[in-house]
């Protein structure tokens, strides 16, 4: 075999395995917070005092909030917009609030927001309970809100 040939098929099966990677991670709630085994990112109670100074206008939800950093030119973003509105809409005491991450990067760095779309779950206590990056479905919204 050549060196081109085998560069080729490193190439193609580095790509193979980024791209399930991120189909099997995209979107995926992950535990946060004080659950036992996780790492915190913002101490109990911070994540919603960090978005309430932010973003004055916000309003905890009495069941839970779903925080969800967009940027302007963000495809998935919209999706994840249609998906949380929905859930929002469809479950008593669940707001959804959508932060430009390029206006509020202050609070994106404090809440170590690496990528758009995230989308922070916090419970009605105002602690981070979950978060996901890329663009969840609806599912996983229902299941993370069913565990609170």
């Amino acid at each position: 075999m050549t060196t081109g040939v085998v560069v080729a098929v490193a190439a193609v099966a580095l790509a193979v395995v980024l791209g399930v990677t991120k189909v099997l991670t995209d979107g995926r709630f992950r535990r946060t917070g004080s659950h036992p085994g996780s790492e915190p990112r913002a101490e109990v109670g911070e994540a919603w005092a960090s978005v309430s100074a932010a973003v004055p206008d916000a309003a905890l939800g009495e069941r839970a909030t779903l925080v969800q950093f967009s940027s302007a030119f963000c495809a998935p973003c919209r999706a994840t917009r249609r998906v949380l509105t929905d859930v929002a809409s469809s479950y008593d005491g669940v707001v959804h609030l959508e932060v430009d991450a390029e206006s509020h990067l202050d609070l994106v760095r404090t809440l170590k927001v690496l990528r758009t779309p995230t989308t922070v779950v916090v419970d009605a206590g105002g602690h981070e309970v979950g978060r996901a990056s890329g663009a969840p479905r609806k599912d996983q919204v229902l299941a993370v809100l069913d565990r609170l």
